[in-house]
């Protein structure tokens, strides 16, 4: 067997989280490959709306595995909440979450680091969420971090080595690191963490494919936000992109199945970095508006603006997708004429091509398309789509060659259309 992989072809907040609620019904398991609590996956259904930050989102549905994998940061405190508030719900979330012992911890010094780093940054700060992953990533990558399985091996003298040199970081930043409040929350969650299995993921992954287990690997934040091909350095601090399964949950690169591609019919962002097809008028508002584009985490406007082909051309390519999930359709029903940005103009000259920076003067190149006029979040099945819908669905496989199989039109986990053409 092989594992298929979900992941945001643009800057986040695609709707990876109702997509995998919706899929995980065909899998035996569902497993987290990257990100932190920073990533927050919004689910609706019956009527309630949970937000999920570390935990994958196929939690909810008939008693599949759940994993959260080497190449996620975990905070034990926020974890411990979520989790708490998750039981309280009803979910038997000890019964079916694993925790991987390679996962690295956010501790509290980590949250101060990165709120020092985006001071000392100034007007050019990344607009990161303040929950310290980046700093536990650049732990990780320096060789000095903590991991979950850390917990069973001499643990306080490597949170007291890994604590002294955050202090002193801190000091020479001109702050200080009151943690002492914070770090008694932090051992009682993690005693909590002990509560649940805590696996060797990449074995358990594995023998799951060997015993014809089917696998959906979940991905947080968007390809555009990758570490490496992302608007850099305005991203996070993981690869964010079909790869990163392989890394982040000890998967090789030959058992990776379907490549599920998530992405808006129109396009936001959320902190700082380059957006070349934003809108800073009433559009980009009524968007927002409609689509209630709020971070799900941190409640912070998201910027809007209409679709860009050439940036989801390139998350096709470097993610191989293999079938495209547009989500929020359902936004633009009341738009006369829809845009799509189909190519760049830079220096007079025009692009398809994603280049290297887009954090200097883009002018985007719009292609003009009839709007459908018509309420999607009522249509039930595909042979309902209003023609105007067709043609905009059409011009979008036309353009980024790979078929559109799954719409949502609204954010119930019931206003899902999948296609016939979805395998």
């Amino acid at each position: 067997m092989k594992v298929d992989v979900l992941l945001g072809l643009q800057w986040g907040d695609e709707g990876k989280g109702k997509v995998v609620d919706v899929l995980t019904p065909r899998y035996d398991a569902v497993a987290r490959f990257q990100g932190g609590p920073n990533a927050g996956h919004t689910l609706e259904f019956e009527g309630k709306k949970y937000v999920l930050r570390s935990i994958p989102s196929g939690i909810f549905q008939q008693g599949q595995i759940n994993i959260i994998g080497n190449g996620v940061v975990l905070d034990p405190v926020l974890f411990k909440e979520e989790a708490e508030a998750l039981e309280r719900s009803g979910v038997a979330l000890k019964r079916v979450l694993k925790i991987s012992k390679k996962a690295h911890l956010i501790m509290p010094t980590h949250r101060l680091l990165d709120a020092a780093n985006e001071k000392r940054k100034g007007a050019s700060k990344i607009g990161t969420t303040g929950k310290g992953i980046g700093p536990t990533y650049t732990d990780k990558v320096g060789r000095n971090g903590l991991r979950v399985g850390d917990i069973f091996h001499d643990f306080e003298e490597k949170y007291a080595v890994a604590k002294a040199k955050h202090v002193d970081m801190l000091k020479m930043m001109g702050m200080e690191a009151n943690v002492e409040d914070l770090e008694q929350k932090w051992f009682e969650a993690i005693d909590y963490l002990k509560e649940y299995e805590l696996i060797d993921s990449e074995h358990y992954v594995n023998r799951l494919l060997s015993e014809g287990k089917r696998v959906l690997c979940e991905g947080a934040q968007g390809t555009m936000l990758d570490v490496d091909f992302g608007s850099y350095p305005f991203v996070t601090s993981s690869n964010t992109v079909c790869a990163g399964a392989c890394t982040g949950l000890g998967v090789a690169p030959n058992k990776i199945g379907e490549v599920y591609g998530i992405f808006k019919a129109y396009c936001t962002r959320v902190g700082s970095g380059p957006f070349p097809t934003e809108l800073f008028d009433e559009t980009g508002k009524k968007i927002r508006d409609l689509g209630h584009e709020y971070g799900a985490v941190t409640g912070r406007e998201r910027r809007c603006g209409w679709i860009d082909l050439v940036a989801l051309r390139y998350a096709i390519m470097l993610n191989g997708v293999t079938q495209l999930i547009m989500m929020k359709s359902d936004v633009l029903d009341s738009f006369p004429t829809i845009k799509a940005c189909t190519a760049y103009k830079i220096d007079g000259a025009e692009t398809r091509d994603f280049p290297f920076s887009i954090e200097g003067k883009i002018e985007p190149v719009y292609k003009e398309l009839e709007g459908w006029s018509a309420d999607m979040s009522r249509v039930k099945k595909e042979d309902d789509f209003p023609e105007a819908f067709n043609r905009y669905v059409a011009f979008l496989e036309s353009e980024l060659q790979v078929p559109i199989t799954i719409l949502s039109v609204g954010p119930d986990r019931e206003q899902t259309i999948v296609r016939k053409s979805f395998k």
